[in-house]
């Protein structure tokens, strides 16, 4: 098979945070014959859809993109264990605090649709914690089912200082 471009994004609001991007990031690196190919920069988040208790929980976010063989299907185990050996805790709240948080955006031009996986993801074009980092270095994709690139998507949220840039490297 071809190498795919892939594209995740990270995030993190328990612990320490840049840290758990970085040792997500290089734990993704370190798949066999996976390539960097570009990373956005850091940016603190506002937490969306969260109990008012952890409402002031920032959420640090970034995007990666990678090129390797794997399929969305194939990357889902390989994320899941990457959360995993980094201390995240599933619990029935979807949007509970979270030392890391790996979600596929795209993964070529594929789109999935089960009860384990949905790619492109399916509300990354509503959340500009997602649509910021990715227009940083995809700003001319469309990812399938859009018809808009990343940078019109980004044109057409509105405003807001809910997204601040944290850290240019990481």
């Amino acid at each position: 098979m071809s190498a795919l471009e892939t594209g995740f994004c990270l995030g993190s609001n328990l612990g320490e945070r840049l840290r758990l991007l970085s040792q997500a990031k290089t734990r993704i690196l370190l798949e066999p014959e996976v390539k960097f190919m570009d990373q956005s920069a850091v940016y603190e988040t506002e937490p969306v859809d969260v109990k008012s208790d952890v409402q002031h929980m920032k959420f640090l976010n970034a995007v990666l993109i990678v090129e390797s063989p794997y399929t969305a299907e194939e990357w889902l185990p390989k994320i899941k264990k990457i959360e995993t050996v980094l201390h995240r805790v599933r619990t029935d709240d979807r949007n509970a605090p979270r030392t890391i948080d790996v979600d596929i955006l795209f993964c070529g031009r594929q789109t999935v649709k089960n009860d384990r996986l949905e790619v492109p993801h399916p509300r990354w074009a509503e959340r500009r914690f997602v649509v910021q980092p990715l227009a940083d270095v995809r700003p001319e994709l469309v990812l399938p089912g859009t018809e808009k690139s990343v940078r019109n998507i980004l044109e057409q949220l509105s405003d807001s200082n809910d997204v601040r840039l944290f850290s240019a490297t990481w």
